[in-house]
């Protein structure tokens, strides 16, 4: 029986507020896991955060990994343990009837001992662990214990500059774009008044009483229109450029394809499954904001990935659809595994969605679908589900852009 946090929702929705990019964060924290390495005198340690179907490693020192399911992980434990256990220790991972079946016990790298750190971004919610491991036991210390619990908060607070940093981002880029704006919009309104002031000045006594007040009403006219356009562009999404590139904060279709290819093509090649992303050519350059997309996409991926027989296919496809200001984005994950009955597709939109296993026996947790359920419904988007039993399922998924 796998772990589940009591408040797995919570921990997941909090993960997602950060919008990371699992799979480009790995300059950020290398130096904290080869000190938290150098700290227990093992010869591994990682960073993994963990999702509702992925661990992903952010950082690692002494193994190359970047990815694995979440039910083969140790950190799954850590993340569970109560606050007052301080981590959660294996001495011997071949010993242990939970682990000793699983590749990185059995195979290489053979590795015997676990001592994990939860990542602790508020109370009682962890988004991950920092975990040191060994092929040999090895004792760690309360005065290391102490020190690993030190490098595991220095973990959180990089993620939250991380996440802050981007956030001063978006606000000093939309500042810039707002000033600009203002300046280029205003500029012909102002000069209509400024025009019309000094035809009244050059006429002088010339000026009748009815031109002077029919300027005057023009006067007032254009200063009206000054206020009413300061007003609209204050208001105003500045993502509609078409031809500014995408920041940080942002994708493309094209560069949101290849992210989705980078971080799920290993676990379609794992199970045997062919990942097809692809997008319409339309609009295909204009950027869009992240806004838990990859969250999304992503849990829907590794659902389809889970009930996707070998030598089946996931597909993904992408198309961007502009009505004037607004911008509307659509997402279709289809594939052609065991499908489902009415009954699970309205747990899935209701948002109660419970677990079931994958076509090779995979754990699930249960809340994956629930998460994205609750991210569509906070972008005001929409989610159809399209299924039958034995012949697979596809996810339609419509999120708006004002």
């Amino acid at each position: 029986m796998n772990p589940i946090p009591e408040n797995e929702l919570e921990r997941l929705l909090k993960l997602s507020e950060l919008d990371l990019d699992y799979t480009g964060l790995k300059l950020s924290f290398q130096d904290l896991t080869k000190l938290a390495a150098k700290v227990a005198g093992t010869d591994i340690s990682l960073i993994n955060l963990i999702d509702s179907y992925t661990q992903w490693s952010i950082a690692s020192f002494g193994i190359d990994v970047e990815q694995m399911p979440r039910e083969d992980s140790v950190c799954q434990y850590t993340i569970a343990v109560p606050e007052e256990d301080h981590g959660f220790e294996v001495k011997n991972l071949a010993a242990d009837d939970r682990f000793k079946d699983k590749f990185f016990v059995k195979d290489d790298p053979h590795l015997r001992y676990y001592f994990g750190v939860p990542l602790k971004i508020a109370e009682g919610v962890n988004l991950g662990a920092l975990c040191v491991l060994d092929k040999e036991y090895q004792d760690i210390t309360p005065e290391k214990r102490e020190m690993l619990e030190l490098i595991a908060g220095e973990v959180v607070n990089r993620i939250k500059i991380q996440f802050a940093i981007s956030q001063l981002h978006g606000k000093i880029k939309e500042s810039n774009k707002v000033k600009n704006r203002v300046a280029h919009d205003i500029r012909g309104p102002i000069g209509g008044i400024i025009g019309l002031a000094e035809i009244i000045q050059l006429q002088g006594d010339a000026n009748k009483l009815e031109e002077v007040l029919d300027f005057i009403k023009l006067i007032q006219k254009s200063g009206k229109s000054v206020l009413e356009l300061a007003d609209e562009i204050l208001s105003q999404d500045y993502g509609k450029d078409n031809k500014k590139l995408p920041t940080d904060q942002e994708f493309t279709m094209g560069t949101l394809k290849q992210k989705l290819e980078d971080m799920y093509s290993p676990q379609a090649l794992s199970k045997s499954v062919r990942l097809e992303v692809s997008y319409k050519d339309d609009n295909a350059d204009i950027p869009f904001p992240k806004n838990k997309l990859m969250q999304i996409l992503g849990n829907l991926i590794s659902n389809a990935l889970k009930f996707t027989p070998e030598e089946g296919v996931v597909s993904v496809t992408m198309e961007m659809e502009v009505l004037d200001q607004d911008k509307i984005l659509r997402f279709e994950v289809s594939d052609n595994g065991v499908g489902m009955n009415e009954e699970k597709i309205k747990e899935i939109t209701d948002g109660k969605a419970v677990s079931t296993q994958g076509t090779q026996k995979e754990t699930g947790f249960g809340f994956g679908l629930n998460l994205v359920s609750h991210l569509i419904q906070g972008l005001k988007g929409k989610l159809e589900i399209e299924s039958e039993k034995g012949k697979g399922s596809k996810f339609k998924v419509t999120v708006p852009l004002k």
